[in-house]
């Protein structure tokens, strides 16, 4: 299986990830926060973003992983397989 053979390491990758997915759930909590007053709320909404959207993506990758507009011949010299260990 081909993996993004790109110059970042795939630990960078995720990192940068996780990073995004906190800091886009302070933002929704912190909106939440201020359109609602409560904490408690804020929190609830953000957990259920946090979980909706880890769902919704998780469709949307699977939904594009069956188009084939935009996608390079995978190469069959073997090039396609190099990659860092990371």
């Amino acid at each position: 299986m081909v993996l993004f053979h790109g110059r970042e390491a795939h630990s960078r990758s995720l990192a940068k990830a996780v990073s995004w997915r906190i800091l886009g759930s302070i933002d929704t909590f912190l909106l939440s926060w201020l359109f609602t007053s409560s904490v408690k709320a804020a929190g609830a909404i953000a957990l259920t973003e946090v979980l909706t959207k880890m769902a919704l993506y998780y469709l949307h990758e699977r939904a594009w992983s069956g188009i084939g507009w935009g996608m390079k011949p995978m190469s069959v010299s073997g090039d396609s397989l190099k990659g860092d260990s990371a």
